[in-house]
This record gives structure tokens, C-alpha cells and sequence, in this order.
């Protein structure tokens, strides 16, 4: 199933896509955290969207939100995660994670719950005083099933579904202020969406191609496949001494393309347009503001 949120007629509901048309699930008091209430494994909500005898609307005529539009917790997210960008990061100057260009361990950070944005959405960057927007395409795991010192070979029995996340940086406050929360959790800085793809829909989650482009010229494309910890690693890694709860989401890293990679950086301005697609996972749009 592909779980979408979206607002009608200014009112909150939510779904799955079938085809042109999205079958309603959840609407009203509620409809806010109705995905979110069936990743957790509630009961009346899995009955409610296993009956499929929801009222059909079409996609055209709504507007898609983020699928969960406020997460039980904050992003956790994986730095320097595929080899090229960890080599172009940690030659950019704006490395001050550590001394490693490839790091030995997952480099894991988070982003506030109050940066998730939705498809379509503006992005902020007028909040970033030092004008150093950057954007990187990443593909999101939304965690379905309690995770606490789970093993690489049981890590995926732990995945709900997966989604498109863009993972929107200010690299000078990322830089000045020697760790990643404040440069990376800015409001309106995690556009995530169009929906969560439940994991029996992707049948190879490395094959997945991400790319990104910018105002349509193509910066990233990679496949998962490249990540240099995989999923299973990730979740064995964060799960050894922290528990993850169904609704995390674990933004595992963007490949190599960013605009800090050029000569000199290419930041965001008001009016650019971001767009991350993966497969199956739909599009991702954004705009700068």
C-alpha cells in the first residue's frame, strides 16, 4: 500500500493510493496521526484500512501533506552514508564531524520533529541567516515494529514501509556549530513524502534509484544499494543500546551530488526548485522560499 495524509476542503484525512484515486481511511478529529496510529499497529485503525470501503476522492483534488505529519519523535538520520559524499563532504571544509573521510561507524544525528514539511511545501530558507541552503535526496525507513538490540538477519522483520526524504541543510550553522542539530533541524528543513510505501511493495529496497535535481538539472543518482551501512547495519547500530519505536523514521544518508560539492558551493536561493524521486517511492517537490 502506498499511505498517504492530505488536506480537503482545509480538512485533515488520510488514505492509500489506489491508482488515480485515493481510498479515504481516516478523516476528521484524528485523521492527523491515522497513519501514524496504523504503522503503530493499532487495532481500530488496521480495521479501518483493511475494509477498503472508504469513499474515493481523486488525487488531483486534494493536497498531499507530509504522511506523518508530526512524528512521535525526532528524524534520525545517518551522515556521510555513501562513499562519494563522504569524500566530497570531508574535502568541502565543512566536515566537523571527525577526521575520518569514510567514517568506521554509522555518524547518526537527528533532525526536529517541527522541520517535517510536506510535498509541495516551502521550504524556509529565509530562516537560515547565513544563506547556505543545501539540499540532499534520501530515501526514509519508517520503523513498524519495537527495535532493542535487534540483529542485522531480524533487522528488516522491523521495517514498516519506506519513504522519500530531503534532508535540507544550512552547512554554515552545520559547520560553526561543530555538530549537526541546529544546522539541519530548522523548521521546514525535512520535506518528506508523497506517501510511505509499506515494505511488501518494494521487493528490493537496494535496487531503488534516487535522484535529485535542481531547477531540472540533475544533481544525484544513486542507487540504495551504494549506502556504505545498510539498513540491516543501521537498525543493529541504533538498536543496541537505545530502543527504536514503530513511527521512527531513519533518514539513511544522501549520495554524493550536494551543493557544497562544487566549486564554488551551489546554496539554494529563494525560487529554486528541489526534486528527489526514487523508485517507486514517487516524487518529492519542494520550492525555496
Amino acid at each position: 500500500m502506498k499511505l498517504v495524509s492530505f488536506e480537503e476542503d482545509g480538512r485533515i484525512a488520510a488514505g492509500y493510493i489506489d491508482g488515480e484515486q485515493i481510498v479515504v481511511c481516516a478523516e476528521g478529529s484524528g485523521a492527523d496521526r491515522a497513519v501514524l496510529s496504523l504503522v503503530e499497529g493499532d487495532e481500530a485503525a488496521k480495521a479501518a484500512w483493511a475494509s477498503g470501503d472508504g469513499r474515493r476522492v481523486p488525487r488531483a483534488a486534494v493536497r498531499l501533506i507530509a504522511p506523518i505529519p508530526e512524528p512521535r519523535r525526532d528524524i534520525f538520520c545517518v551522515g556521510k552514508n555513501y562513499y562519494a559524499h563522504a569524500a566530497e563532504f570531508h574535502s568541502s571544509g565543512f566536515d566537523s564531524s571527525a577526521k575520518e573521510q569514510v567514517p568506521s561507524h554509522p555518524v547518526v544525528f537527528t533532525k526536529a520533529t517541527t522541520s517535517v514539511c510536506g510535498p509541495g511545501d516551502v521550504v524556509k530558507g529565509s530562516l537560515d541567516h547565513t544563506n547556505t541552503v543545501d539540499y540532499e535526496g534520501e530515501l526514509g525507513v519508517v520503523i513498524g515494529k519495537r527495535a532493542f538490540q535487534t540483529p542485522k538477519d531480524r533487522a528488516m522483520d522491523h521495517v514498516f514501509g519506506y519513504v522519500i526524504v530531503n534532508d535540507v541543510t544550512s552547512r554554515e550553522l552545520q559547520k560553526i556549530h561543530n555538530q549537526w542539530v541546529i544546522g539541519k533541524g530548522v523548521d521546514t528543513f525535512c520535506p518528506m513524502g508523497p506517501w510511505i510505501a509499506t515494505a511488501d511493495e518494494v521487493a528490493d529496497v537496494g535496487a531503488l534509484q534516487l535522484t535529485t535535481e535542481i531547477n531540472g538539472e540533475l544533481r544525484q543518482d544513486a542507487r540504495v544499494a551504494d549506502l556504505i551501512f545498510d539498513i540491516p547495519t543501521l537498525i543493529e547500530t541504533m538498536s543496541r543500546t537505545m530502543t527504536l519505536l514503530p513511527g521512527d523514521i531513519i533518514a539513511t544518508g544522501t549520495p554524493v551530488g550536494v551543493g557544497i560539492g562544487f566549486t564554488p558551493p551551489k546554496y539554494l536561493v529563494p525560487g529554486d526548485r528541489m526534486r528527489v524521486e526514487i523508485t517507486g517511492l514517487g516524487v518529492l517537490e519542494n520550492e525555496i522560499g
